[in-house]
């Protein structure tokens, strides 16, 4: 980045005119999986070209198994975002894929579908495969996912049964557990999902699924305040995303 002046709008427009030019050989010459998920999110997020993004992470997920490029085209099908209209199996099939690369945002999307209900009639509703996903999901530290799973336990997931009205636990597929609900949503806290931390507060102080703690649940209640002032303070855009932490 050096010799270039971020105050100069000339200097800007040059700057990622390089970086796009340096993103695609990197791709397409050098075909490294990464910089090709890069230049996805650079068609995306700087030249506004969602169809050209969603044919990049769609082959980067094809012909490369990037995690993330799953996870991008998979969200693009849901969405109707780059393509001729949204395909919920389409989705559901590249999220899939995501997830049995380890993709933990896949997993979750993919659980989701699972579970509810949509127009889709190719797509059967599973609710143990989606539990099972949104498991692997939270195991796999995604906060959402333990958050998913947390408000699944405390309402409970009824039975769909034409014409009958089932008695009690009977009539749910998933029954409450908030011994569970409260677990998922420690994860979930511990993993910075401001809601999981907001529902634990209010079971240590109700005493749901634990015993009551009045200590706790300010404790609890403060480290959802505190995260909630975070995520107002930085709200930043993220890119350049396909780069592995360091």
């Amino acid at each position: 980045m050096a010799g270039y002046d971020f105050k100069s709008e000339e200097d800007v427009k040059e700057f990622l005119k390089n970086l796009g030019i340096e993103y695609r050989f990197g791709c397409y010459s050098e075909k490294n999986p990464e910089v090709c998920h890069l230049l996805g999110d650079y068609l995306e997020s700087i030249k506004k070209d969602y169809e050209k993004a969603a044919t990049v992470y769609k082959s980067n997920c094809d012909d490369y198994k990037y995690p993330k490029s799953c996870l991008k085209f998979g969200s693009y099908m849901l969405l109707g975002k780059g393509v001729r209209q949204s395909d919920y199996k389409c989705a559901y099939d590249y999220f899939n894929k995501g997830c049995e690369l380890g993709n933990d945002a896949s997993c979750l999307h993919q659980g989701l579908l699972s579970i509810c209900d949509n127009e889709d009639k190719r797509l059967v509703r599973d609710v143990a495969k989606g539990m099972s996903l949104l498991e692997k999901s939270c195991n796999l530290n995604n906060a959402n996912a333990c958050y998913y799973l947390s408000g699944m336990y405390i309402s409970g997931i009824k039975k769909e049964e034409k014409g009958e009205n089932l008695p009690g636990l009977e009539s749910y597929q998933v029954p409450k557990d908030m011994k569970k609900a409260f677990e998922y949503a420690l994860q979930g806290c511990n993993l910075g999902n401001v809601y999981s931390c907001a529902n634990l507060s209010q079971m240590y102080r109700k005493g749901d699924g634990v015993e009551k703690n009045a200590e706790l649940a300010e404790k609890y209640k403060a480290i959802a305040l505190d995260i909630q002032e975070q995520i107002t303070s930085n709200k930043t855009l993220s890119f350049q995303e396909g780069l592995p932490a360091t």
